[in-house]
């Protein structure tokens, strides 16, 4: 039985719900759709404030009731545990990640500890706080897509598709799905799994292809695009994809996994060139100035051709869909970033400067 099912039978709505990475891109829509929706909830978001974490991003939540952080690192064992001592979680959301394929080809070793023993160190402190029932306690794991691998010859990955990951970012990420359904079957820890296409929207760092071509055309710098930009990928909006998170949590079938797609399939060249367009318009420049910035660069080591998921699952079983078209969600998330220059400008210094020359300086 769901979580929010055995909570509405047992008539207890007064949770203490854990979310980790609730400071980042997905996770602070996630924060704050708990915290807004459900107000007898108490929410406690648990960052390490890492590069892409930002507490900006929930600035208009900062003081709401039943809202708590703590800076906490999850590879720190004592320190997760601290967490748990202190809170007895009745859930654990967990999307504290190293998740920027290009940082794991340069950085392993950041992916392994952060996704795979972080991992393990919250199962484990969970593990401590489910009673033998495993009532009303429920892991739920936030993955991604790329453990499937790539999709060569057309179809799409739905929850039997084998494993195949093929960047250390994606291995770090199924090894830590593998470790989640392995508690769940050794320790009967209550689980959900749910695998994800290409998040976009508000709050994004900007390291991703979305915001970070926005950023460029906005300020006329060049364009990256790896290889011929023939790469395909599956978008979700973000706030669409806080909905699914929010649904499987609640009505989830304890063990279950569930694929969360935008039923958006766009080539990466394709995607750019609407953003180009989009931004000529907005910014009132003459059309196809901005596709001049275009630059291809040398294609990244192990690039995937194509990830495309199929959600009907999720869509049939748990009654969610996606709310707009990858058109509608990229007019809003451009319409963002032009209106949160401030956001950017704070984010676009220092650490991500240096990170922007290493990766597309010499390309």
């Amino acid at each position: 039985m769901a979580l929010g099912k055995q909570a509405e039978k047992q008539g207890i709505m007064n949770r203490t719900i854990l979310i980790t990475g609730g400071a980042g891109f997905i996770g602070s829509h996630v924060v704050r759709r708990f915290v807004n929706k459900y107000p007898g909830y108490k929410i406690v978001n648990a960052d390490n404030l890492t590069y892409a974490g930002n507490l900006g991003n929930l600035a208009d939540i900062g003081n709401k009731p039943g809202y708590l952080f703590r800076k906490v690192d999850i590879v720190d064992k004592k320190a997760v545990n601290a967490l748990f001592d202190e809170f007895r979680f009745d859930g654990v959301i967990h999307l504290a990640a190293e998740s920027h394929v290009d940082r794991s080809i340069t950085s392993p070793d950041e992916f392994i500890h952060t996704n795979i023993i972080g991992t393990v160190n919250l199962l484990a402190a969970f593990r401590d706080v489910v009673p033998a029932t495993g009532a009303g306690k429920l892991f739920y794991h936030i993955s991604t897509d790329e453990v499937y691998g790539s999709l060569e010859h057309g179809g799409f990955f739905t929850e039997q598709t084998p494993y195949d990951p093929r960047s250390p970012y994606s291995a770090s990420k199924a090894s830590s799905d593998h470790m989640v359904r392995a508690f769940g079957n050794t320790y009967k820890l209550p689980f959900v799994i749910s695998n994800c296409s290409n998040n976009y929207g508000p709050n994004q760092f900007p390291e991703k292809l979305i915001p970070l071509t926005i950023n460029n055309i906005k300020t006329m710098k060049p364009i990256p695009v790896y290889g011929k930009g023939e790469n395909i990928r599956d978008w979700l909006y973000v706030e669409d994809h806080a909905s699914a998170i929010d649904v499987i949590f609640h009505k989830g079938k304890p063990g279950e996994t569930y694929n969360v797609g935008g039923d958006n399939e766009w080539k990466n060249i394709d995607l750019v060139r609407l953003l180009c367009s989009i931004m000529d318009r907005k910014l009132g420049r003459n059309t196809g100035s901005s596709e001049k910035l275009i630059t291809f660069v040398t294609d990244r080591a192990g690039h995937d051709l194509r990830y495309a998921i199929d959600s009907r699952k999720l869509q049939h079983e748990l009654g969610w869909k996606p709310s707009v078209t990858f058109e509608q969600g990229l007019e809003k998330t451009v319409d963002w970033y032009l209106a949160n220059e401030k956001w950017l400008s704070a984010i676009i210094s220092g650490d991500y400067a240096r990170y922007y020359e290493e990766m597309y300086g010499q390309r």
